[in-house]
């Protein structure tokens, strides 16, 4: 039996730019997706401390440094400057378990050093 656990959690993610005209996806920085060992068009579990919404995308890498564009139906989900918290998680089987990578980043997008 598979179960799922939390992989990787980044947060608070600030929403930088929408896009309404696009396929749906949530945009981050290269930065980003590599630190929390993450892989363009990976399914993510995003919730929008602003206003509770959750909703289900995939990862598209943007090239700009602490970037985080809501594209497409997410574009409505969320405003520019909201706060996300952006999960994704793993497959395991029901004797395994995972530590997750918790990730937190500032008001900048830039994941901040644990002390």
């Amino acid at each position: 039996m598979l179960r799922a656990f939390l992989q990787v959690k980044l947060y608070p993610v600030r929403v930088t730019g929408k896009n309404l005209e696009y396929e749906g996806s949530l945009g981050l920085s290269r930065q980003l997706i590599e630190k929390a060992g993450l892989a363009p068009g990976q399914m993510v579990l995003v919730v929008n401390l602003a206003n509770g919404k959750r909703f289900e995308t995939y990862l598209i890498e943007e090239e700009e440094e602490g970037a985080c564009w809501l594209k497409g139906g997410a574009a409505r989900l969320g405003e520019i400057g909201d706060r996300l918290i952006v999960m994704a998680f793993v497959y395991l089987e029901a004797s395994e378990s995972i530590t997750p990578l918790i990730i937190k980043v500032d008001s900048d997008n830039s994941p901040l050093e644990k002390t």
